[in-house]
C-alpha cells in the first residue's frame, strides 16, 4: 500500500498501486532509433521486425496511457493477414497514429499530425515519423527509465 503523502526520488508524488485504475499515471516505455526501426531492423529480419515494432509500439502506448484501448496483436494480425482484405492494413496504419496522438497529448508535448502519419505510411516512412514522435513522449521523462511508471500530463 502507498503512503498517499510520500513522495519518490524525484519528488513527485508516489504513484499509486499497480492495481489501481487511476489513468494519471502510466508505464514508460521503450526509446528506439527511428532509422534502425524504419529501415535497418526491418531490413536484417526479412520485414519480421515491423511486425514486433508494430506489436512492441501498440502495447507500450496503450500501458503508457490506460485510455488507449488496443489489442496489439489484433493490430500484427490486420498488417499481415488482413493485407487479403486490403482495408485493414490501412486501418492499423490510421489507428496507431491516432494513438500515437492520444498519448503525446497525455504527455503534454505538441501532437503529430495523424494524415501526415498515414500519409507517409502508404509512401514506406511512417515507421519513422512514428518512432521519432513516440520518442518524444518518452523524452519527456529524462531520468526515467523504461518500464518507471511516470504521471501523466493533467
Amino acid at each position: 500500500m502507498t503512503n498517499p503523502g510520500a513522495t519518490t526520488q524525484w519528488g513527485g508524488p508516489q504513484p499509486p498501486a499497480p492495481d489501481s485504475a487511476a489513468s494519471g499515471w502510466g508505464v514508460l516505455g521503450k526509446r528506439r532509433n527511428p532509422f534502425a526501426a524504419w529501415l535497418g531492423l526491418p531490413l536484417i529480419t526479412l520485414g519480421i521486425y515491423g511486425l514486433v515494432w508494430v506489436y512492441k509500439t501498440n502495447r507500450e502506448l496503450s500501458q503508457y496511457d490506460r485510455r488507449i484501448t488496443v489489442n496489439p496483436v489484433m493490430s500484427v494480425l490486420a498488417c499481415t493477414l488482413g493485407v487479403v482484405l486490403i482495408v485493414p492494413p490501412f486501418v492499423a496504419a490510421w489507428r496507431l497514429g491516432t494513438r500515437t496522438a492520444q498519448a503525446q497529448r497525455a504527455a503534454g508535448v505538441p501532437e503529430l499530425s495523424t494524415g501526415v502519419a498515414f500519409l507517409l505510411f502508404l509512401v514506406g516512412f511512417g515507421p519513422l515519423y512514428l518512432q521519432s514522435e513516440i520518442n518524444k513522449i518518452w523524452a519527456r521523462y529524462p531520468v526515467a527509465v523504461e518500464g518507471q511508471q511516470v504521471p501523466l500530463a493533467p
